[in-house]
C-alpha cells in the first residue's frame, strides 16, 4: 500500500516558503472583479489621502483583507469566483492592477506565478505581503509511483533538466489557528502601508481573530470525541486542519485537485476505506466530483461536500456565504461523517 495511505502528514523542516508552478494556462482574460472579490479599482490612491487600493489573489486572502481593512480600503480579488486557483494565471490587465496597487496580498505556493509577476509589475511603493510567511509548512502527499519510476530511470534523467514542483502544502487558511497567523501578517502590512489608521486595523483584526478563536474552539470541542478519526477527500487540502484536531486525511489526489488518480490508486483508496470503516467520501464545489462519487459508489458510501475555500461558487455568493459560514459547514460535515 502506498506510503500516503499509511501515515497522516509530515511536518516540513523548511523555514521559508517555496513557490511552485501550479498555474497552467491563463483562464481569465479580464481583471477579476466579481461580487465576492470586490469592484474595479477606482482612480484615487492612498497617495492622495484616499482609501488604500489593495489587490488580493483568491478568496481567503480577499476575505481576510476585507475584514481587517474595513472602510479604509478598496479590496479587489484577482481570481474570479468559481475558478480553481491552482489553474489560474494573471492576464495583462491583472498585471496592471497588481502594479498600481498600494498593497498586494497573496498566500504563497498556490500562486506559482507570483515571483515572475512581481518582477514584471515593479512598484517600489507597493507593499507585498505573503500571508503564510512565517508559518511552518508541511510536506504534502507524494505520488509514490512517480517517485519510484524516477528512481528506476536513475540520476541521468534528473540531470537532463527534469524538475519537481514544490510539495509544500499551501492550504494553511483551512486551519482556524493558522488562519489567525495569516490575519496578523496581513494586518501588519496594512499598518505599514497606512499607519494613520493603525488603531482601526488593530480593532478590525482583533474582532475577526476573536471569531476565528471561537471557530477553533468549536472544532476542538466537536471533533475531540469523534468515533473515527480518518476522512477521505478529493484532494490534499486539509492536512493542516487534520493535524490541528488529531485527524487523518487520506486524499484521492495530491496538492492539485486536477490530478487524476490511476485505477490502481483508486482501488487502494477503496481498500483503505473498507479497512478503516470510512463511510463518507468528500468532494469539492469547484472541481468535478466524478472520481469521488465513483469511489463512494464502489464502497456503497455517501458523498458530501468538504469545501477547501479556494473560491466561492456563484450560488454561495448569492446565498451570502462567508469564510466563517463555510468553515462551520465543513465542521458539521466532518462531525457527521466521523461519527457514523
Amino acid at each position: 500500500m502506498k506510503s500516503w495511505l499509511k501515515k497522516a502528514v509530515v511536518i516540513s523542516a523548511f523555514p521559508a516558503l517555496m513557490l511552485s508552478g501550479c498555474g497552467k494556462e491563463d483562464n481569465n482574460s479580464n481583471t477579476a472583479a466579481s461580487a465576492v472579490n470586490g469592484s474595479a479599482m477606482p482612480e484615487e490612491t492612498a497617495a492622495t489621502g484616499e482609501k488604500l487600493q489593495i489587490v488580493a489573489t483568491f478568496y481567503p486572502m480577499v476575505e481576510f483583507t476585507k475584514q481587517i481593512a474595513g472602510e479604509h480600503a478598496n479590496v479587489i480579488g484577482l481570481i474570479p469566483s468559481g475558478v480553481e486557483p491552482h489553474d489560474w494565471e494573471p492576464s495583462a490587465k491583472d498585471m496592471a492592477a497588481i502594479q498600481d496597487a498600494d498593497v498586494f496580498v497573496y498566500n504563497g505556493i498556490v500562486e506559482g506565478w507570483v515571483d515572475t509577476a512581481l518582477e514584471s509589475a515593479v512598484n517600489p511603493k507597493r507593499n507585498d505581503v505573503e500571508a503564510s510567511s512565517g508559518i511552518s509548512l508541511m510536506e504534502s502527499v507524494e505520488d509514490e509511483h512517480e517517485h519510484e519510476h524516477e528512481q528506476e530511470q536513475g540520476n541521468e534523467e534528473a540531470e537532463e533538466g527534469h524538475s519537481h514542483e514544490s510539495t509544500l502544502d499551501p492550504h494553511v487558511w483551512l486551519s482556524p489557528v493558522l488562519a489567525q497567523e495569516e490575519v496578523k501578517t496581513i494586518k501588519e502590512a496594512l499598518i505599514k502601508a497606512d499607519p494613520a489608521h493603525k488603531a482601526d486595523y488593530e480593532i478590525h483584526a482583533n474582532a475577526f481573530l476573536a471569531k476565528l478563536q471561537e471557530l477553533d474552539k468549536a472544532y476542538r470541542t466537536k471533533l475531540a470525541g469523534a468515533s473515527n478519526k480518518t476522512f477521505i477527500t478529493q484532494h490534499a487540502a486539509f492536512s493542516y486542519l487534520a493535524k490541528q484536531y488529531g485527524l487523518t486525511q487520506v486524499p484521492i489526489a495530491g496538492l492539485s485537485p486536477e490530478q487524476e488518480p490511476s485505477a490502481e490508486e483508486m482501488a487502494e483508496v477503496v481498500e483503505f476505506a473498507k479497512e478503516h470503516d470510512v463511510s463518507t467520501i468528500f468532494f469539492e464545489t469547484l472541481v468535478n466530483p466524478k472520481i469521488a462519487e465513483t469511489i463512494a459508489t464502489e464502497l456503497g458510501a455517501e458523498s458530501a461536500v468538504l469545501n477547501p475555500l479556494e473560491g466561492l461558487t456563484e450560488q454561495e455568493i448569492k446565498d451570502g456565504k462567508t469564510y466563517l459560514d463555510i468553515m462551520y459547514s465543513n465542521l458539521e460535515a466532518l462531525n457527521k461523517a466521523l461519527n457514523k
